[in-house]
C-alpha cells in the first residue's frame, strides 16, 4: 500500500501551519519527519491518521491501512499486559498476541496489570499494538519517548521486520534509529503567516 500526500495544507488551532506539501511512502520504506518543535509533525500525523481534516491538498492511500501511534499509550490500566494485547488483537481481527509480546520483550510481564507497568513499559506495550493491527502504513509520533537504549533497539528492529514484509512507517522523531530510512524536512512547508491588513473584517 502505497500513501501519496499531494499539495497539503494543515492547520492547528484554526491557523494554517503547513501548505504545499508533497511526498510519496512506498512498500518497504521508511520516511523520518523532521522539524523545529511546533512547526507541524504531530498536526501531520494526526491529519493522515484522519484524527483531523485538512485544509486542502490529498491524501491517497490511508482507508484502513494506517495504524496510529501517538504521545498517548492507549492502554487500559486496569486490564493485564496480555488482555490489553487481546482487546486490540480482536479489534482489528489478528489471529494472536504472541508475535507482539515477543518483539517487545513483554511475555515476563504478561500477567502484570498495566497500571502497574513502568513508564518505558507501558511504552512497549504501547507500540507493541501496532503488531496486531495488520496495517501496513505505521505513523508514529515520538515513538521511543520513555524508552531505554535496549528497548530503542527493540523498536527498530521491529520497524525493520515491519518494512521487511512490505510495510512502510512514517516516524517523527529526533533520535537516529539506526534505520535505513529518508528523511521529509518539513521547514520548507511552513505556512506563511496570513497578512492583517484589515482588523476589523476578522470580525465580519
Amino acid at each position: 500500500m502505497t500513501l501519496s500526500v499531494t499539495e497539503l495544507c494543515i492547520a492547528r488551532g484554526g491557523v494554517p501551519v503547513l501548505e504545499g506539501l508533497s511526498f510519496v511512502l512506498a512498500p518497504g520504506q521508511a520516511l523520518v519527519v523532521r522539524g523545529p518543535n511546533g512547526i507541524g509533525k504531530t498536526t501531520l500525523l494526526r491529519t493522515l491518521a484522519g484524527l483531523q481534516l485538512p485544509i486542502s491538498g490529498q491524501i491517497i492511500g490511508t482507508e484502513d491501512s494506517i495504524a496510529y501511534a501517538g504521545h498517548s499509550d492507549g492502554i487500559k490500566p486496569t486490564l493485564t499486559v496480555t488482555e490489553n494485547l487481546t482487546f486490540w488483537a480482536n479489534v482489528f481481527g489478528a489471529s494472536g498476541i504472541d508475535p507482539a509480546l515477543d518483539a517487545f520483550d513483554l511475555k515476563e510481564l504478561s500477567d502484570r496489570h498495566a497500571g502497574n507497568l513502568s513508564a518505558g513499559q507501558k511504552r512497549r506495550l504501547g507500540l507493541s499494538r501496532l503488531l496486531v493491527t495488520g496495517r501496513p502504513i505505521w505513523v508514529l509520533d515520538e515513538p521511543t519517548v520513555s524508552l531505554d537504549v535496549a528497548a530503542v533497539a527493540l523498536f527498530a528492529d521491529a520497524v525493520r521486520a515491519h518494512l521487511g514484509e512490505g510495510g512502510s512507517a512514517l516516524i517523527a522523531t529526533h533520535i537516529d534509529l539506526g534505520l535505513d530510512a529518508d528523511i521529509l524536512d518539513l521547514a520548507p512547508f511552513k505556512a506563511v503567516p496570513r497578512a492583517v491588513d484589515d482588523f476589523d473584517g476578522d470580525f465580519l
